[in-house]
C-alpha cells in the first residue's frame, strides 16, 4: 500500500477499524472539541461579514453624492443603466457559453453585488498609492498601473468570487471560476461607471453652464466601452480560479497565475489608453481620429482581442467536455 501524501504515516499504516482520534486524526468528539468548531464556524463567518461591512461604509460614502445628484436629476440614471449594457451583453455571451450546467441567478446576483461592494476597496488603496508614483511621470504611471491599479483591481473582483460563489456547490466545474468572474467584473464596472458619470456631471455643472446632460451622456457613452475590459480581465482571473478549485495540489500558483494574466492585459490596457495618442499614430489608419472615436476604435481591437482569446479557451472546455461525454451527468436548468 502506497503512502497518500494527506495522510500522517500512523495513518497510512495502521489499519482502517483503528481509531486514531488525536493522535494522526481528528473529529468533533467532546463538548470542547464542538466548541473549538463554532468559534472557527463563527470566526469565518464573521471574517466574511467583517469585509463585506467596511465594502458597504465605503461605498455608501462614495455614494451618497451619486444618490443626491441623481434624486435632482433622475435621467441620470439612464445614463448609469445604459453604460453598463454592453458589459452586461458580454458576461450573457460568456453565461451562455456554460456548457455544464448555468449558473443560478441567485448565486450570480450575489456575486455582482460582491464586485459592485469590493470596487471600495480598489478605490482606496488606488488613491493612497498614486502619490508615489506620480512624481515620477510616465514611467511613474506605467509601474502604477502594473503593480497597483493591476493588481488590487483583480484581487478585489476575484475575492468578490472567493468569498461566495466559489464555496457553493453551485461552482461545480472549472468554467464556473470564468462565469463568476465576469459577473464580479461587471459589478465593479457598473460602480466604476456610476462613479465617472457623476463626476463628469458635477464637473460640468460647476462650472455654471448650460447644457448639463449632452457632456454626461458623452461621458456615459466613453464608459460603456470601459466596462467590458473589466469583464474579460476578470473572467480570465476566474477561471484559473476554477482550475485551482479542482486541483488542490496547485492551488495557490494556478491563482496566482490567474492574476497575473488578469493583471497583465489590464495594466497595459491601461498604460496605452494614457498614452493613446502615440499609440494611434503607430496605426496610419487611425492616427487622425478625433480623440472619442480614437478610443473607441482602441477598445474594440483591444479587449476583441483578449475576448477572443477568452472565448477561445471556453470553447475548448466545451469541446472536451463534449468529447468525453462528460454530459451525461449534468442538468443544465439554472
Amino acid at each position: 500500500m502506497g503512502r497518500k501524501d494527506a495522510e500522517d504515516p500512523i495513518q497510512w499504516a495502521a489499519d482502517e477499524d483503528r481509531d486514531l482520534q488525536e493522535i494522526a486524526t481528528w473529529e468533533p468528539r467532546t463538548t470542547l472539541d464542538g466548541l473549538a468548531t463554532v468559534v472557527h464556524r463563527l470566526l469565518l463567518s464573521g471574517g466574511r461579514a467583517a469585509i463585506i461591512g467596511l465594502a458597504l461604509a465605503i461605498v455608501a460614502g462614495q455614494f451618497a453624492i451619486t444618490v443626491a445628484v441623481t434624486l435632482e436629476d433622475p435621467i441620470l440614471a439612464v445614463y448609469f443603466a445604459l453604460s453598463i449594457v454592453p458589459a452586461l451583453g458580454l458576461v450573457v455571451l460568456i453565461w451562455r457559453s456554460d456548457v455544464v450546467a448555468f449558473e443560478p441567478i441567485e448565486t450570480l446576483s450575489v456575486t455582482f453585488l460582491l464586485g459592485f461592494l469590493f470596487a471600495g476597496f480598489a478605490a482606496v488603496f488606488n488613491s493612497s498609492f498614486r502619490g508615489l508614483f506620480v512624481g515620477f511621470g510616465a514611467i511613474g504611471m506605467v509601474f502604477y498601473f502594473l503593480l497597483v491599479v493591476g493588481p488590487i483591481e483583480e484581487t478585489v473582483k476575484l475575492l468578490a468570487v472567493r468569498l461566495h460563489a466559489y464555496r457553493s456547490e453551485n461552482f461545480d466545474a472549472v468554467i464556473d471560476g470564468a462565469i463568476y468572474g465576469a459577473v464580479a467584473g461587471l459589478g465593479f464596472a457598473a460602480i466604476e461607471n456610476v462613479l465617472y458619470i457623476t463626476q463628469g456631471y458635477m464637473q460640468v455643472a460647476a462650472t455654471g453652464a448650460g447644457g448639463l446632460f449632452a457632456p454626461t451622456a458623452q461621458t456615459a457613452a466613453v464608459r460603456s466601452f470601459a466596462g467590458p475590459g473589466h469583464v474579460i480581465y476578470s473572467a480570465f482571473a476566474g477561471y484559473y480560479l476554477g482550475l485551482a478549485k479542482f486541483n488542490p495540489a496547485h492551488r495557490g500558483p494556478l491563482v496566482i497565475k490567474g492574476l497575473l494574466v488578469a493583471t497583465g492585459i489590464h495594466a497595459t490596457y491601461n498604460i496605452l489608453v494614457s498614452n493613446l495618442e502615440g499609440v494611434l499614430n503607430l496605426v496610419p489608419i487611425l492616427g487622425g481620429l478625433p480623440p472619442t472615436l480614437g478610443f473607441v476604435a482602441f477598445v474594440i481591437a483591444y479587449d476583441g482581442l483578449f475576448f477572443a482569446i477568452l472565448y477561445g479557451k471556453l470553447s475548448r472546455y466545451r469541446r472536451t467536455f463534449e468529447s468525453v461525454g462528460a454530459g451525461a451527468f449534468y442538468d443544465r436548468s439554472p
